[in-house]
């Protein structure tokens, strides 16, 4: 998986998460995944979860640490699964910073406060997942918690690194576990 984190701040509106833009975008073709921070406002006429449409729960954040992954091959059960273990990578690495983190489903939580939000679907040719992590939570719709104005955790590009490098990892030793084995 090819990986890639963008120095630039982006703003993530939710139109990003399409076929191909981290190819059009990057020149990163195939399966990867990117990351950059930014502020991050998802209208509900881009949303793709449909249950936060019906609710009227658009996202905003202030600053967002988000990664966006393209994924071919790989129908949309799989993507699901592929996204829960992007949390639980999350999770783990900042657990290993000392925070105690909760997770239900797709979202991770310190004290209640929700510090993620996440997405997977599927588009004609590839599963796509966004998910993005607070860095400030100032005027965030819900009750949220970021990494740096609440946590008081400011290495975001080294946090960025560890995730994609060991989300990578993990999936290659997925595929390189499934060739040592003989069928019964």
């Amino acid at each position: 998986m090819k990986k890639l984190y963008i120095d630039d701040e982006i703003k993530y509106e939710g139109w990003q998460l399409s076929p191909h833009w981290i190819y059009k975008n990057f020149r990163l073709q195939g399966d990867s995944i990117v990351a950059f921070s930014g502020e991050c406002e998802v209208n509900l006429s881009e949303m793709v979860d449909i249950e936060d449409v019906i609710n009227n729960e658009p996202i905003y954040s202030k600053n967002m640490l988000s990664f966006i992954t393209e994924q071919f091959n790989v129908d949309l059960t799989e993507g699901v699964l592929r996204q829960r273990m992007l949390i639980c990578i999350i999770k783990e690495a900042l657990e290993n910073q000392g925070y105690k983190i909760k997770r239900s489903g797709d979202d991770l939580y310190v004290d209640g406060k929700k510090l993620t939000v996440s997405i997977a679907t599927k588009s004609l040719t590839s599963i796509l997942i966004h998910t993005g992590i607070n860095i400030d939570s100032k005027d965030a719709p819900v009750n949220a918690c970021g990494l740096e104005n609440d946590l008081g955790y400011n290495n975001i590009k080294e946090l960025a690194l560890e995730i994609m490098d060991k989300y990578s990892q993990e999936l290659d030793d997925i595929i390189l576990a499934s060739t040592k084995v003989r069928g019964v």
